[in-house]
C-alpha cells in the first residue's frame, strides 16, 4: 500500500522515556531484588498489599517477607526466565503464610530480578482453565483475515467484559485501521477509521513487540511510586518488561478525550513484526483476574498462529497466480519476437491482473506505449534516472514526480508508477502508469494535532470524530499481490532478454511440474501440522495444573514444531542440520557465558519426515532436564553424541550429569510418551531411556533412510497424491467393539485412540505400517478401521485390499485435496478429512 507518506515528525510521546516512569499501577505491587536476592526497589503500597508492619528497607533479604513455599515457587520461575524478555507466571501463592493468596509475574530487568503480584481470584480461576480449547476452536474455523479479525473482537469482548474491542491494523506508513469492532450498542463505532502513526510512539510500539500486554485498570487512579526511584549508578528501573508499569499524562489525556475509563491492549506480532493490536476500551475502571488476562493473551498468540496460516494459503494462491502469467507470457514469446514488439501481448495478458491506465516499454533502444503514458521524449528524459534513482529493484510509487523532478511535466497524465528495471546499468524497463485521482481518507480525527515541535507539549487531541483528509495529485495505491505479480513478471521478462536456450525452455517445464508437486504436499503437509498442534492441546490438557503451566506446555511443543518447520523450509523442504536443531532447543540454558550443553559427533542432514519427530523428543528431552533434571541445577550439564553406525543408522545419546538424584517416574505423561513411543511408531526406530541416579540417559537409533550426506542435495520430490471422493459417503452402522487406527504420526494416534475410548469403542490398536496393519487383520479383524492413506513411503492400499476381503468397513484418513474416484474404488466407506477430531469420528461411527 502506498497511501500518501506524511513528513515525519517526532512527537511527544516519542520522546518520553516511558519505561522509566518509576511508578507502578495500585492494583499490584512491586519489589526488584539483586542476585542475592536482596530488596533494591519496591513500590510505596508493598506493606499494605501483604500486611506488613512497615515497608521493607532496601537491602533487606526476600526471604523475611516471603514465605518459604511462596518463595521457592519465585525462584524456579526466575530460573525459568532465562530467554531475552521472558515473563514467567505463577497463581495463587500464599506470599506471607497468611492465606492470602497472590498471582506473580516474573522478569529480568539488567542485573536485577523484578516480582509484580496482584490478588488471586479464587472463585473465578478454574472457568478461566476452561475457556482455553474452546476459544481456540473458534477461532481455528476462520478462514479469513476479516473473519478471524471479527471473531477475535466478538470472543475478547465475550471473555473480558470491556465495553468495545478493536482489531486495529498498521499500514506500511504506520498509520493503523480499526478492521474489527464488537462493542456496546450505545457507542459510536471506530470501524473503518484511521489512526495517524504518532498515536502509538515509536517506543512504545518497540515495547509492545517485547511485551504484548498492557492494562490500565483505572485512568484516574493515582500512580504508586517505586522507591527509590534511583538505583545504582542513579539510574532508574527499567520497566520495559512490566505488567504494572504506570502511564504517561499525555497517554492519561488522550485517552480520557476518548471517554475510556479503562484499557487493556495485546499486540499482534508477525515475523517478529508488529502487525496490528486488539484494543479494549471500559467507560469506567476495569481490572479482569490475572488468569482471565493470561487467557486473553493465549488467545492473542493462537490468533497470529491463524493469521499466519491465512496468510501464507494466499500468498501461495498468488504465487500461483503469477506462474500462470509468466508461463503464457513466456510460451507466447517463444516464437522469437522482440521484446519491444511485445507490447501488445503483454498488455494483453496483465488485463484483469494489475489494474492500469497505461503501459510504456523501452527495451533495445526502441520505445513503446499505450494508454496514458508519456511521450517518447518525456520518457527518455526519466529514463536514466529511473534505476540510479529507484534502484535495481521493482518499484511501486503513488506520485513518482516526488521522486523524480523531471516527472512533473506528465503528473496530471500519469502520476502513479509501478517500474520493473529490464536490465542493469541501462535505461531498459517496463513501467505501468495510473492516472492522478481525488481520494478521501477518514482518519479520527485531525491527524496533524498528534505532532509536536521540538520543545513544546502536545496537547492531545480532543476529537476523535471522523476527519476526512482529500488527497490530490496521487494515484491510486499499488497492493503488495500487484507488486508481487509485477516482480515476477520482471524476472520473466529478464530471461526473455537474455534469449533463453532451448534447453532452460525445458529446465523451466520441469521446475514448474516440481513446484505443482510441492505445492499439492505442502497442502497435504499443512493439514498434518494442523492436525498435530489440535492434537497436542488436547493431549497436552492433562499435564497442566493452570493456565501458564498449560501455556508453557503447549507452547514450548508447538514451538519446537514450528523451528522444525523453519529449517527445513529454509532448504526448500530437504534434510535440514540435526546439530542445528539441537543447538537451538538447547541454547536458552547456557548460564554466564557458559555452555550448559557439550555436542559431540559430526553433524547429520535429517529427512522433513523425521526432523519434526525428532524435534519433539528433543524438546521434551530439554524440558524434562530442566525441570526434574542436570539442567534445574547450576552446575548441572547435558551431552549428546551423534555418531554413525555400521549400517549406516544414526545413533543419539543423551547423558545427564551434575544434577540432583534421578528416580523413573511412577507415572508417563504425554511428554514421556513423545519420548519413549515417538521414534519406535513412527520411524519404526528405536528408543531406550534409563533413570540413572548420576541422571537420565537416553540412546535413540533413526534408520538411515531418515538420513542424507552433509554435501546431500536438499529436497527429494515427491510421488503426486491420490484423489478423493468430492462427496462423502457416510452410512449409518453399528458401533465397532474393537477399530484398527494406522496412523504414521503418533500424536495423532494417540488423540484418535483416546477419542474412540470417549465414544465407548472397547479395544483401539495402533499400527503404523503396511506391514504390521496386515498382520493385525490377520490375527483378529478388526470391527471397524481408520487408516490413514500415505503411510509415510508407503501406500496403504494393500491394508485396504485385506479389509475389503475380510468384510471389515473402513474409512481413510488424509490431508489432500484431491478429485473424485480414488478412495471409492479402494472401497472405503468415507473419507476423513485432517485435522479431524471426535465429533467427525463419532459422525463416522454411527452415520450421519
Amino acid at each position: 500500500m502506498n497511501l500518501q507518506q506524511r513528513t515525519p515528525a517526532l512527537t511527544e510521546c516519542d520522546r518520553e522515556a516511558i519505561h522509566h516512569i518509576a511508578a507502578i499501577q495500585s492494583f499490584g505491587g512491586l519489589i526488584a531484588v539483586d542476585v542475592e536476592a536482596r530488596i533494591v526497589h519496591r513500590s510505596a503500597n508493598v506493606a499494605a498489599l501483604l500486611g506488613l508492619a512497615a515497608l521493607p528497607d532496601p537491602g533487606t533479604p526476600l526471604a523475611e517477607i516471603i514465605a518459604p513455599a511462596a518463595l521457592a515457587s519465585l525462584e524456579q520461575a526466575l530460573a525459568a526466565a532465562t530467554a531475552p524478555d521472558a515473563i514467567e507466571r505463577r497463581f495463587g501463592l500464599d506470599f506471607t503464610g497468611a492465606n492470602r493468596l497472590f498471582d506473580a509475574a516474573v522478569h529480568r530487568s539488567g542485573a536485577l530480578s523484578v516480582i509484580e503480584f496482584e490478588p488471586h481470584a479464587r472463585s473465578d480461576f478454574a472457568d478461566h482453565v476452561s475457556m482455553i480449547v474452546p476459544v481456540i476452536a473458534k477461532l481455528e474455523q476462520a478462514g479469513t483475515v476479516g473473519a478471524l479479525c471479527d471473531t477475535a473482537a466478538r470472543l475478547v469482548r465475550q471473555m473480558t467484559g470491556y465495553d468495545r474491542v478493536m482489531v486495529y491494523r498498521f499500514h506500511p506508513d504506520e498509520s493503523g485501521e480499526v478492521i474489527a469492532e464488537d462493542r456496546e450498542p450505545s457507542l459510536e463505532p471506530y470501524k473503518g477509521l484511521r489512526y495517524p502513526a504518532a498515536d502509538i510512539p515509536r517506543q512504545a510500539r518497540e515495547l509492545f513487540r517485547r511485551n504484548r500486554f498492557r492494562i490500565i485498570a483505572d485512568m484516574d487512579a493515582a500512580a504508586v511510586p517505586i522507591l527509590p526511584a534511583l538505583g545504582e549508578g542513579d539510574a532508574p528501573l527499567d520497566l520495559s518488561m512490566s505488567m504494572l508499569r504506570s502511564h504517561s499524562p499525555i497517554h492519561l489525556t488522550y485517552m480520557r478525550n476518548m471517554g475510556v475509563g479503562a484499557s487493556l491492549a495485546i499486540a499482534i506480532v508477525r515475523h517478529d513484526r508488529l502487525w496490528g493490536m486488539i484494543s479494549c476500551h471500559h467507560r469506567e475502571p476495569r481490572l479482569p483476574p490475572y488468569s482471565l488476562r493470561t487467557v486473553a493473551e493465549l488467545l492473542s498468540q493462537t490468533f497470529s498462529l491463524m493469521l499466519d496460516r491465512i496468510l501464507v494459503a494466499q500468498a501461495e494462491a498468488l504465487r500461483e497466480r503469477a506462474r500462470q502469467l509468466n508461463d503464457r507470457l513466456l510460451l507466447r514469446m517463444a516464437g522469437g519476437v522482440a521484446l519491444a514488439d511485445s507490447l501488445p501481448m503483454i498488455e494483453e495478458l496483465l488485463r484483469g491482473t494489475i489494474q492500469h491506465d497505461g503501459i510504456s516499454l523501452f527495451a533495445g533502444g526502441e520505445y513503446r506505449a499505450s494508454g496514458e503514458a508519456p511521450g517518447e521524449e518525456a520518457f527518455l528524459r526519466i529514463a536514466p534516472l529511473l534505476a540510479s534513482t529507484l534502484g535495481a529493484a521493482t518499484h511501486a510509487t503513488t506520485r513518482l514526480a516526488e521522486q523524480i523532478p523531471e516527472a512533473l511535466p506528465f503528473a496530471t497524465r500519469a502520476a502513479g508508477a509501478l517500474v520493473l528495471p529490464l536490465s542493469r546499468g541501462t535505461r531498459d524497463s517496463l513501467v505501468l502508469w495510473r492516472r492522478p485521482l481525488e481520494r478521501t481518507v477518514t482518519w479520527a480525527g485531525d491527524p496533524e494535532k498528534a505532532a509536536a515541535a521540538p520543545g513544546e507539549l502536545l496537547q492531545p487531541r480532543a476529537s476523535f470524530a471522523a476527519w476526512h483528509e482529500t488527497v490530490r495529485g496521487h494515484s491510486a495505491e499499488w497492493s503488495p499481490e500487484e507488486c508481487e505479480i509485477a516482480a515476477r513478471l520482471r524476472r520473466t521478462l529478464i530471461e526473455v532478454i537474455l534469449r533463453m536456450s532451448e534447453d532452460l525452455t525445458r529446465e523451466r517445464a520441469r521446475a514448474a511440474e516440481q513446484q505443482d508437486l510441492l505445492i499439492a504436499e505442502l497442502n497435504h503437509r499443512v493439514r498434518n501440522i494442523l492436525g498435530l498442534i489440535r492434537a497436542l492441546v488436547a493431549q497436552s490438557q492433562a499435564e497442566a495444573l493452570s493456565v501458564p503451566g498449560f501455556a508453557a506446555i503447549v507452547g514450548g511443543r508447538i514451538a519446537a514444531l514450528a523451528s522444525a518447520h523453519d529449517n527445513i523450509t529454509a532448504k526448500n523442504w530437504g534434510p535440514a542440520s540435526l546439530t542445528r536443531l539441537i543447538e537451538r532447543e538447547l541454547a536458552p540454558y547456557a548460564a554466564e557465558g557458559r555452555a550448559r550443553f557439550r555436542l559431540t559427533g559430526e553433524d547429520v542432514l535429517v529427512t522433513p519426515e523425521a526432523y519434526t519427530i525428532l524435534a519433539l523428543v528433543i524438546h521434551e528431552l530439554a524440558t524434562n532436564s530442566a525441570k526434574y533434571g542436570s539442567l534445574s541445577a547450576r552446575a548441572g550439564s547435558v551431552e549428546v553424541r551423534l555418531a554413525r553406525t555400521a549400517f549406516g543408522d544414526l545413533a543419539l545419546g543423551w547423558r545427564e550429569r551434575g544434577g540432583p538424584p534421578v528416580t523413573a517416574p511412577t507415572r508417563h505423561g504425554f511428554g514421556s510418551t513423545i519420548i519413549t513411543r515417538s521414534i519406535p511408531h513412527d520411524l519404526q526406530g528405536e528408543a531406550d531411556v534409563r533413570y540413572r541416579l548420576g541422571g537420565v540417559e537416553a540412546d535413540f537409533l533413526v534408520p538411515a533412510r531418515y538420513l542424507a550426506a552433509a554435501d546431500a542435495p536438499g529436497g527429494r520430490t515427491l510421488p503426486p497424491p491420490p484423489t478423493p471422493a468430492e462427496d462423502i459417503r457416510r452410512t449409518a452402522a453399528l458401533q465397532p467393539g474393537r477399530v484398527l487406527v494406522v496412523e504414521d504420526s503418533i500424536i495423532i494416534a494417540l488423540d484418535t485412540e483416546e477419542n474412540l475410548k470417549r465414544l465407548g469403542v472397547g479395544e483401539v490398536q495402533l499400527e503404523s505400517s503396511v506391514e504390521g496393519a496386515l498382520a493385525a487383520i490377520a490375527a483378529h479383524p478388526p470391527d471397524f478401521a481408520i487408516i490413514d492413506f500415505n503411510l509415510g513411503g508407503e501406500s496403504s492400499e494393500p491394508i485396504a485390499a485385506a479389509l475389503r476381503a475380510a468384510g471389515v468397513r473402513f474409512v481413510l484418513a488424509t490431508g489432500y485435496a484431491e478429485g473424485a474416484g480414488s478412495f471409492e474404488r479402494l472401497g472405503a466407506e468415507a473419507v476423513l478429512r485432517k485435522p479431524y477430531g471426535m465429533t467427525e469420528i463419532e459422525k463416522l461411527l454411527v452415520g450421519a
